[in-house]
């Protein structure tokens, strides 16, 4: 096994970012009927793969822009500030991960 120079591995933190966001997409649309929520829930929650590392940081950045605007002018943390902040949180994770490993 590679040591990847991480104390965590990417994708236990990836699986854990797209059980949120699923999880928060199936609560969206439990509670309000919202189909888009639990879309992109379901979107992003696939995109973390180790073969698709452009895709979940593209679907992460996004997010965390959509979620960061709803925070904005909404002021509630939950679920809006708790979503794009843990988006900013991935896609710098990503980031790092993809400049840290061997070319």
């Amino acid at each position: 096994m590679q040591d990847t120079g991480s104390v965590v591995p990417l994708h236990w933190i990836g699986f854990g970012y797209a059980a949120l966001v699923a999880t928060g997409g199936i609560i969206g649309y439990v509670k309000a009927g919202m189909v888009p929520g639990w879309g992109a829930g379901f979107l992003v929650s696939l995109a973390f793969s180790p073969f698709f590392v452009s895709f979940s940081s593209a679907t992460s950045g996004t997010l965390a822009g959509v979620m960061g605007m709803r925070f904005y002018h909404s002021g509630k943390f939950m679920p809006a500030g708790l979503i794009a902040g843990a988006s900013l949180l991935m896609v710098a994770k990503v980031g790092v991960s993809m400049f840290n490993r061997p070319h």
